[in-house]
Order: C-alpha cells, then sequence, then structure tokens
C-alpha cells in the first residue's frame, strides 16, 4: 500500500502531515540541546564543587595528607571531576551526532519536500489550464451551434414566406450553411480539447500526483527512520560512557574501602610524638629544716623534674592543655630555625631525616647531570663537527658547584643529626664530591676525602653504616597498580601492558604524567598514569 494509490484525493492531508513531521523533528533536536545544557550546567557546578573542596594541593608538608580518610577524600573529588568530565563529553556527543545530524538531515528534507510540492502544484495548474480551454471550447461550440440553429429557423422561416425575394432566401440559406460549419469546427475542437483534457486527467491522476506522492511518502519514511535512529543515539550516547562513569563510582567505592582507621591514628602518633619523657615527680622541699632548694640533690629521693630533664626546653610548659592566656604570635608560632631546633626531638629527627633525603636526591642528579656532561664533552673531542668541547665549559662548572654546595649541606644536616641523637639503624648519607672532570670522590666516614675514584658512577650517595658496600639492587616496589586500558608501548623507555595485567610500581608520578613500573619478570619502563589504577603500600 502506497500513498499514490490509497491517498490519491489526499494533497492536503499529505502535504499538512508531512509538514506536522518536519516540525517533529525540529522539536527534538530543540529538546536535545536543551538537555545538553542541563548536562554542561550540571558538569560545570560538579567540577566548581570539586575545585571549591579540593582547593589544597596535596602537599606533602601538609600534616594531613597522610591520612587516609583526607587522601580518600582527595580521590573522591578527583573522580568527581573525572564523573563531570563524562557528562560534558555526553553534551558535546549529543551535540554532534544528534542535534547537529539531524538540523542537517531536515534541511536536506525540507528542500527535498518543497521540491515534490512544486512538481505537484506544476501538475494542477497543468490540469487547470487545459480544463480552462476544454470549458472555453465547450462555450463556443454551444454558442456557435444556437446561432446555427437559429440561422436554420431563419433560412426556413424565408423560404416559406411568400413575400421574401429569391435573393433574400437565398442569402438566409447561405447565412444557415455558414452557421452550421462553424458549429461544426467548434464541435470538433471541442471534442479535441475534451479528448486531451480526459489525457492529462488520466496522466494526473494516475501518474504523475502518485508518482509525488508516493516520493513524498518515502521522503517521510527516511525522516521517521532518521528521527528513531535519533532516538537510539539519545541513550547509546550515555551507554557509552557508562563504563568510564562505572569506573569513576567505583573508584569512589574504593576511596572509602581505603580509609584505615588504625593507620590514620598511628600517622598522628608518629607526626605529633614530641620524644620528650613525662615529668617526673616534684622534690619535696622541706622549708622547716632550711634546707636550700637550690642546693638539694637528694630530697625524698625522687627523680628530677620535667624542667631539669629537657635541658635546653626549660622554658617549655607541660601543661596537656593550654591555658587561656592572651594571645601572643610567639607563643603560637615558635622561631623557625634551620635545624629544626624549635621542633621536639622525634619530629626534629624525622625532618632532619627527610631533609636528608631531599638533598640526597638532589646531590644525585646533579650527579647525574656531570657524568652525562663529561660523556658529552667526550663525544665533542672525538668528534669536533658534533659541537664544540668548550660550550659546556659554563655547566660544567656550575654542576660541579651545586655539588659542592649540596655535599656542604649533607655534612651540615648529618651533623644536626647526629645531634639530635639518631639511632642506630638510621641512614648515614655520604656525599660523593666531583673533579673538574667530573669523577667521583667518596667521602670517608670521619668526613675526609678519600683519593680513590668510584669506577660505577651510578654509585649511590648514601649508605649504611656498615663499611661492607655492595652492588645497588633493584629498588624495592612501594606499590602496585592495575591496567584499565591496553597500552602498547611503543615508545623508547615504555613498557607495553593489557587492560587488568597488575605491575609493580617502582617510582611514582612526578607530575609528567608517567609512571615507572615493573613485572614479574624484571622488565621495567614507564607507562601512562591515567591508564592505571595505583595503590602505594602502606
Amino acid at each position: 500500500m502506497d500513498w499514490g494509490t490509497e491517498l490519491w484525493d489526499q494533497c492536503d492531508i499529505i502535504e499538512k502531515h508531512t509538514q506536522s513531521g518536519l516540525e517533529l523533528v525540529e522539536k527534538y533536536v530543540k529538546f536535545v540541546k536543551e538537555r545538553t545544557e542541563i548536562e554542561q550546567s550540571y558538569a560545570k557546578q560538579l567540577r566548581n564543587l570539586s575545585k571549591k573542596y579540593n582547593q589544597k594541593r596535596s602537599n606533602k608538608d601538609e600534616p594531613d595528607c597522610r591520612l587516609s580518610s583526607y587522601q580518600s577524600f582527595v580521590d573522591i573529588l578527583n573522580e568527581m571531576n573525572d564523573y563531570a568530565g563524562q557528562r560534558e563529553l555526553i553534551a558535546e556527543n549529543m551535540i554532534m551526532n544528534i542535534c547537529i545530524d539531524l538540523t542537517k538531515y531536515l534541511q536536506e528534507l525540507k528542500q527535498e519536500r518543497k521540491t515534490y510540492l512544486l512538481e505537484a502544484k506544476k501538475a494542477q495548474q497543468s490540469l487547470e489550464s487545459t480544463y480552462k480551454q476544454l470549458d472555453n471550447s465547450k462555450k463556443r461550440f454551444e454558442r456557435e451551434w444556437r446561432e446555427a440553429e437559429r440561422a436554420a429557423q431563419y433560412a426556413e422561416k424565408t423560404d416559406q414566406d411568400i413575400n421574401a425575394t429569391k435573393a433574400d432566401v437565398e442569402k438566409a440559406k447561405q447565412q444557415a450553411h455558414m452557421r452550421a460549419r462553424v458549429a461544426e469546427d467548434c464541435k470538433n475542437d471541442y471534442a479535441a480539447q475534451l479528448q486531451k483534457y480526459n489525457k492529462e486527467q488520466s496522466q494526473f491522476y494516475f501518474n504523475d500526483m502518485p508518482l509525488i506522492f508516493n516520493k513524498l511518502q518515502d521522503l517521510d519514511e527516511r525522516r521517521i527512520r532518521k528521527l528513531g535512529h535519533g532516538y537510539i543515539l539519545f541513550s547509546d550516547t550515555e551507554k557509552n560512557v557508562m563504563p568510564i562513569i562505572g569506573k569513576c563510582l567505583e573508584g569512589i567505592t574504593k576511596a572509602g574501602t581505603n580509609v584505615n582507621e588504625k593507620n590514620d591514628t598511628m600517622v598522628i602518633i608518629e607526626q605529633n610524638k614530641s620524644g620528650f619523657e613525662r615529668p617526673g615527680d616534684i622534690e619535696f622541699e622541706d622549708y622547716s629544716q632550711g634546707i636550700n632548694r637550690a642546693s638539694s640533690d637528694s630530697s625524698l629521693g625522687t627523680p628530677k623534674g620535667p624542667l631539669d630533664l629537657l635541658g635546653k626546653n626549660k622554658s617549655k610548659n607541660f601543661w596537656l592543655f593550654k591555658r587561656n592566656k592572651k594571645f601572643t604570635p610567639d607563643r603560637i608560632m615558635p622561631t623557625v630555625t634551620e635545624d629544626f631546633g624549635h621542633l621536639p626531638p622525634e619530629q626534629r629527627r624525622k625532618r632532619l631525616q627527610h631533609k636528608l633525603e631531599e638533598i640526597s636526591k638532589e646531590l644525585q642528579k646533579e650527579a647525574d647531570q656531570s657524568e652525562a656532561l663529561g660523556k658529552m664533552k667526550d663525544v665533542y673531542e672525538k668528534n669536533p663537527q658534533m659541537g664544540d668541547p668548550a660550550s659546556l665549559a659554563t655547566q660544567i662548572s656550575q654542576t660541579s658547584q651545586n655539588i659542592e654546595r649540596l655535599r656542604g649541606e649533607l655534612n651540615k644536616y648529618e651533623t644536626w643529626l647526629s645531634e639530635a641523637g639518631v639511632r642506630g639503624d638510621t641512614l648515614r648519607y655520604r656525599a660523593h664530591s666531583f673533579n673538574n672532570n667530573g669523577a667521583h670522590e667518596v667521602l670517608s666516614p670521619d668526613g675526609a676525602h678519600s683519593d680513590e675514584s668510584t669506577p660505577d658512577p651510578s654509585q649511590a650517595i648514601y649508605a649504611e653504616f656498615d663499611d661492607d658496600f655492595e652492588d645497588e639492587e633493584p629498588a624495592a616496589p612501594i606499590g602496585k597498580c592495575t591496567a584499565m586500558y591496553n597500552f602498547p608501548g611503543a615508545s623508547e623507555g615504555t613498557i607495553s601492558m593489557q587492560e587488568g595485567e597488575v605491575l609493580a610500581v617502582v617510582e611514582e608520578d612526578k607530575g609528567d604524567g608517567w609512571t615507572r613500573v615493573r613485572r614479574h619478570n624484571g622488565d621495567e619502563g614507564y607507562i601512562p598514569t591515567s591508564y592505571v589504577t595505583i595503590t602505594l603500600n602502606k
């Protein structure tokens, strides 16, 4: 069944229906646009919310950054930010795949419909023109036939009139004969026009208009099919990002399960443990015996008080809860010193050790740079066309100065750490010194320089107290990661991985978006941090 056969006489209905169908497409496009605006507004609000509560970036110096509850909250904010990105992606895909595509298709349908309606209008006008010619020929035939009848009646009347002359009779007969011939010509013209009209009418109703109606039917079916596909895309666009949204929600769940109350309380102890001993009993001072409390050494055999035990911290107030005193800056913010002497013993040791680690890393970096510059200088000397060795003198000199400066700082902090009462299992940091050629000289345990050069430039810049130095083993993993996506690892220094593969984390992301990992077989390389979920060791 088609419109050309079944709706041959419903041109107005077909025109109205196709127009209504196009308006429905426009209405759907407008609906999707408003939906995308809601998505974009929702995503923007989520991003602003995450930004509002994530103003403080993770900083290792912040006391709360090591708390699992704090880090889990940061992870939730990051996941919400990623979730907002997926909502933005939904809006973007709906605009591209539905709104823009349907709008373009709608314009094509409108132009096509306009063409078909113009064809129908032309066919209608042609038929009406033919009918008008038919009507004119019919009226002329009717008029001429009546004139012929009157002329024939007049000729007959004249012939019977006894008073009429022969000339009058002959003239009346000729007039009647002429009128009859004209009427016959009009009759033939009318018959021809009628035949022409019937033929065109048949062509109009059985060929031209059915063909146009069928074309409009095909147009309407294509419109409906395209609109139906747009309805499906409305759902599929969101379905396609559901796996990633699901991972974001899983990340939030994982952040909740990563909260460890025991770990957090232990972190508080580690961060705030002063290292002071509890105050002893206060001495009994018997004024009735005239005892000089300043010279009394064994009053009742009680231990010395906390002020005698604390040495340079005698002025420290040992009230567990601070009394309400007038606020002064020196009560809240003690003077910060370079040797961290303003901190309690335990916290001072930790800060000094942390500072030593930072200096050691910087020193290792300068050592690697010095080694690289030395190799580059050798290459330039052997191949002058590649570069001028003298151009590296400034960098080599600057690197050597940096090494000397860092080595001095290292020795200074080692001394302070020793004064702070470092434990026997604490690492003893020893710096490499470098001569002008970039060769290494190792500091002896007493701080003196030894002339022995180190054959291995990758030797660590710190060692344990033990004099026996063994070759450095591969770095111990600091955590593990699970691949969320496949990564080919085609670039130099990278390593391939498959979705779901578990790898050991050797080195954290330093801010460049890459994490160093190791397989069970010992293969190491870098992978994109965003491709994996990382769990660091507690």
